[in-house]
């Protein structure tokens, strides 16, 4: 175990970046155009669709609970048994522990807007990590100054202030799909607002026929007669109003309404025909999933597929799972990074992910149980060789010790018969 040893950021020097623009004062407020702000209105937007969508809250949802587990694996069994005890016990925002719990909901800011903060809070003395907390994207700004290499985490106060984080290497900062040349990264909701607007649309107006249609409304019509004059007609008009009111609400039991005269009594809506939804709505809706990238049996939709479908596309969705490991394993080897300075050790580590699923571990056992026929049925065949083999040199040194025997007693017989 040897003591741990930092660079203090930015120590080393670093050439500028040849493949991007070099930036110069062109005005006296040249900074501003080294901010990056992130569009909050699109955060809000996004936020809207998991609310108005439940298909792609459902989608990065199961993301989450899909990306699986994770553990810090060191050579050192002490400074095993305390990375394994901080990684469950440190205290994550409010009223959450473990930094599994931090991760999953860096990883859901970090699918749903394309970018995520975090922060490591230490003590006074810098000598024990505290807490991780997930910051609000709704006051940070990201700050691009002349190397697109070094971004730098801004905060917004109240009065619209922008203020420097003072330790930016206990600030946690992840891009989704990054834009070249760009610190901003964009979400997997991307593409989605136009589609979705198209789905809510539908859910609305099948919404608005069933008030109108659904609950029937119905038309009563009075023919006065030609003889009737004006008041009378209007009378027997608000009598049959009055009665047909009272019949259509009295809920305690049914009513019979009983007219005299020309009454004709229509439901409203009832000839016309509602549009056929499922077609457009399942177009969309395939839209959704692609984007999404999640299988459609796992949302719950039943739609075509075989067997052989439905494991190829568990498949990509691995591969999906693995590459968002990739870009959390960064920020859990920040952590990890932080947790042994914090403790004065420098310990190498390796970052183990469980297997991504039960079908993985369900193939891999069934794999183990092949190899290990195949081995058993190896070593019966070489002991079955190995036998017949010996079988065989027992055999050959029987029938030559035979014929020793028989040429020996030849040899007896012929002497015998020389000495008579």
């Amino acid at each position: 175990m040897k003591l741990f040893s930092f660079n203090k950021r930015n120590s080393e020097k670093v050439n500028l970046v040849q493949t991007c623009e070099a930036k110069t004062a062109t005005h006296p407020f040249s900074a501003f155009e080294e901010y990056v702000p992130l569009s909050h209105a699109k955060m809000s937007l996004y936020s809207s669709l998991r609310e108005a969508v439940p298909v792609i809250d459902a989608a990065i949802s199961k993301l989450v609970r899909l990306i699986g587990t994770f553990e810090i694996v060191c050579k050192d069994k002490t400074a095993q048994k305390a990375v394994d005890r901080f990684f469950k016990s440190v205290k994550v925002n409010g009223t959450s522990y473990g930094v599994e719990q931090f991760i999953y909901t860096y990883f859901d800011q970090l699918l749903t807007y394309g970018t995520a903060v975090g922060e490591i809070v230490m003590n006074k003395d810098k000598t024990k990590v505290c807490a991780l907390y997930n910051a609000s994207l709704e006051n940070i700004e990201l700050s691009a100054k002349r190397s697109p290499l070094d971004i730098d985490v801004m905060v917004r106060s109240s009065t619209g202030e922008l203020k420097k984080v003072k330790d930016q290497s206990l600030i946690l900062l992840s891009l989704l799909n990054q834009t070249p040349s760009k610190a901003v990264g964009n979400s997997i909701l991307s593409g989605l607002p136009f589609v979705s607007s198209i789905l809510l649309k539908i859910l609305n107006s099948i919404g608005q026929n069933f008030d109108r249609v659904g609950n029937v409304r119905f038309a009563v019509t009075y023919k006065p007669e030609s003889n009737s004059s004006t008041v009378s007609s209007k009378q027997k008009a608000d009598q049959i109003a009055k009665e047909w009111s009272r019949a259509m609400r009295d809920k305690t039991r049914v009513c019979d309404f009983v007219s005299v005269g020309d009454v004709s009594i229509k439901a409203i809506g009832a000839d016309n025909q509602i549009l056929d939804a499922d077609v457009p709505m399942r177009h969309i809706l395939e839209q959704i999933v692609s984007k999404l990238s999640i299988p459609p049996f796992l949302l719950g939709f039943s739609w075509s597929s075989t067997e052989r479908m439905s494991s190829q596309q568990a498949d990509i969705l691995t591969s999906e799972l693995e590459y968002y490991r990739t870009n959390l394993n960064p920020v859990i080897r920040r952590i990890a990074d932080a947790f042994f300075k914090a403790q004065g050790l420098y310990e190498d580590f390796e970052i183990v992910w469980n297997n991504i699923s039960l079908l993985d571990e369900t193939e891999l056992a069934s794999a183990r149980l092949q190899n290990a026929q195949a081995a058993l049925l190896e070593k019966e065949l070489e002991s079955q060789e190995k036998s017949e083999k010996n079988q065989e040199s027992k055999r050959q040194a029987h029938n030559s010790n035979k014929s020793g025997y028989d040429l020996l007693s030849k040899t007896e017989t012929k002497l015998s018969g020389v000495k008579s």
